[in-house]
């Protein structure tokens, strides 16, 4: 597994060292809204990464405090921003030189020659099937696919997500294809891949590290016309990008990010023409079945009333056999058509989808990279409306990060 570029083992600083030179200070503003164990980052210059590259201590008066950096270009410092910090206070840190001994047990990325598993404590959070996973013995081949999350745990461990379920084959836990779509004057649909038109691969992973505050991988996938004139062809690169947030080993949720950064792969432009279900999609679990399990929108729709509505979240809850369990699933208002439309079923078991192409047609343009943000907020036991309001305000509407560099005589 890599290093990370900044700084290795990364930081937690235990009191004052005498003499510590301060490099930057940090100020987070909470805003207008109550902040409970919020992760914050903030983008980190070349320079002041250059100065960090020795060894660093974050310090909030004084106190060690958990910081990791990302493998980006620019480099983010991130953190938790600790316990309760009340709307309209600020909170400041400072930045130090030194070496610093090891913080939390850090969060770990377990890797065999199928998936890749993070993994917080002793406690498992997602594994990513980057290997070809066949569908069930007597199913079309076509269905292999790889490039998705199952199972997604929960923190007692109970597994969220479903793959091949009987009524939907393809359905492959947690994903990202596009159904309807237009290539070069060819329809080719990314989603229901039987009809052996098109498909998802993995291509290869471009870093992954694991550290005190979060564990991350990025991936690359190739969304590939199978039926394009001699032969296959890419229509569209894709990279994933997934970072789940150190909440604790005895944490009763998790909270992971979620980006996919998508580009034509050619001159060819991809169309997608208005359907109802296409983008991020996620199966359930078996056990979460129709009148056992149901949906609660920002907007206050259910199962019954929730389709083809907008929202910034939706809940998804049921039973499991470790108890009552959910997930509080989050758009970005940086996505295309936020608050984005929503697929949800009206009957059977559950299944999720924000889809920007549901009302409207839309053409991916070479050239441009297209950004869709996500974040999964997944817990044990019950959630209201107001708090997974006030997780979306942390991933939507966060605290304001500044960082002030110190002159350095």
């Amino acid at each position: 597994m890599r290093g990370l570029t900044i700084a290795v083992g990364i930081v937690m600083a235990v009191g004052t060292s005498v003499g510590a030179q301060t490099i930057a200070r940090i100020q987070v503003t909470a805003g207008q809204t109550d902040r409970i164990d919020t992760p914050v980052w903030t983008e980190v210059s070349d320079s002041l990464a250059g100065q960090l590259a020795g060894g660093f201590q974050l310090r909030e008066a004084g106190k060690p405090v958990a910081a990791q950096f990302t493998m980006d270009k620019p480099s983010r410092l991130c953190w938790i921003l600790s316990g309760t910090t009340k709307a309209g206070t600020t909170r400041a840190f400072e930045l130090v030189k030194g070496q610093a001994p090891a913080g939390p047990e850090p969060v770990k990325l377990v890797k065999d020659d199928k998936a890749l598993e993070i993994v917080i404590g002793n406690r498992k959070v997602l594994r990513y099937n980057y290997a070809p996973v066949p569908p069930p013995a007597g199913k079309n081949p076509l269905f292999t696919r790889g490039g998705f999350i199952h199972p997604l745990w929960s923190p007692d461990q109970a597994v969220l997500t479903g793959i091949h379920a009987p009524d939907h084959i393809h359905h492959m836990g947690f994903w990202m294809p596009w159904t309807h779509t237009v290539f070069e004057g060819r329809d080719v649909d990314f989603w229901n891949i039987g009809d052996g038109k098109g498909t998802v691969r993995f291509k290869e992973f471009i870093d992954q590290e694991g550290g005190p505050v979060f564990g991350r991988f990025r991936a690359r996938h190739d969304h590939i016309d199978l039926k394009a004139p001699g032969g296959e062809k890419v229509a569209l690169n894709e990279v994933w990008d997934v970072l789940v947030w150190n909440t604790g080993d005895k944490s009763d949720y998790w909270i992971w990010d979620f980006t996919s950064t998508q580009r034509c792969a050619s001159d060819s432009p991809l169309q997608l023409p208005a359907y109802r279900y296409g983008g991020v999609g996620f199966r359930a679990t078996p056990e979460w079945k129709e009148g056992l399990a149901d949906y609660l929108t920002s907007e206050g729709k259910t199962r019954k009333d929730g389709h083809g509505t907008r929202a910034k979240w939706c809940i998804m809850f049921g039973p499991t056999t470790k108890g009552p369990e959910g997930i509080v699933f989050m758009g970005h208002p940086s996505n295309h058509e936020f608050p984005e439309p929503m697929r949800l079923w009206p009957e059977g078991d559950i299944f999720f989808n924000f889809c920007p192409v549901q009302q409207k047609n839309w053409v991916l343009e070479p050239g441009k990279d297209y950004v869709f943000r996500y974040r999964l907020y997944v817990y044990n036991g019950k959630r209201t409306a107001e708090q997974a309001e006030q997780v979306w305000q942390d991933f939507g509407n966060p605290p304001v990060v500044t960082i002030t560099t110190e002159r350095q005589g």
